[in-house]
């Protein structure tokens, strides 16, 4: 006949047992200890983010959106605007897809903030052109076959176009030989120094640099 524990406390089979019922729920992942009632409801209904109402001027139009003001120009662009043509790379500014002008300046619209550019002249790929007629950069990447999968292509002709303005403004470069000078040659190293912040992952850059001597020398 077997005897009776009559000890207070748990047993070592008692423990046991509890130790295997434990792994059980962990292995299935049912949760041992149910949530609050209140934390549950709180978890399912976040806090809204805060907006506020902007208006920015994109290819000589102006846009009223309300935005949280944390919202980059490049997802304001892109998920507010419809204006997918500006690419969101590397989210990091390293890769220069995401490049647009703003008042006639090349930026990586990654970086800033939609908030900071209200009555800026903001310029992506799709304002480049008039019409059906190219913009000189743009006809000269078809006629070089200056892209390949093109992902890359709206910010390198993008940044081509402000570094035009910039060469014949007579801004240096770290590979122009006469800081000082004047004007400057848009050689192949100058255009590749230039166009350094863009990265075509396909590695049509001798295209590349060749379409922009050519818009460089029509202009």
């Amino acid at each position: 006949m077997a005897k009776t524990d009559t000890r207070s406390g748990p047993t070592r089979r008692t423990v046991l047992e509890g130790g295997v019922a434990t792994g059980v729920l962990l292995a299935t992942g049912i949760p041992i200890y149910a949530e609050p009632a209140g934390a549950v409801a709180a978890a399912a209904s976040p806090t809204p983010a805060p907006t506020m109402p902007m208006t920015l001027r994109i290819n000589a139009k102006d846009f009223a959106v309300e935005l949280d003001p944390r919202t980059t120009l490049l997802d304001a662009l892109r998920n507010h605007l419809g204006l997918t043509g500006s690419k969101k790379g590397c989210d990091h500014g390293q890769c220069g897809a995401c490049t647009v002008l703003v008042d006639g300046r090349r930026i990586n619209s990654c970086l800033t903030l939609a908030a900071m550019h209200e009555g800026d002249e903001i310029t992506t790929v799709e304002g480049l052109a008039e019409g059906d007629r190219l913009h000189p950069v743009q006809a000269a990447f078809v006629a070089r076959d200056g892209f390949q999968c093109g992902y890359c292509t709206p910010g390198q002709i993008c940044s081509a176009v402000a570094m035009l303005g910039e060469a014949r403004a007579g801004w240096p470069s770290h590979a122009s030989a006469d800081v000082a000078a004047v004007s400057v040659a848009l050689t192949d190293a100058e255009i590749r120094e230039r166009m350094s912040g863009n990265i075509c992952r396909c590695a049509a850059y001798p295209n590349i640099v060749a379409a922009i001597r050519d818009a460089a020398e029509g202009a």
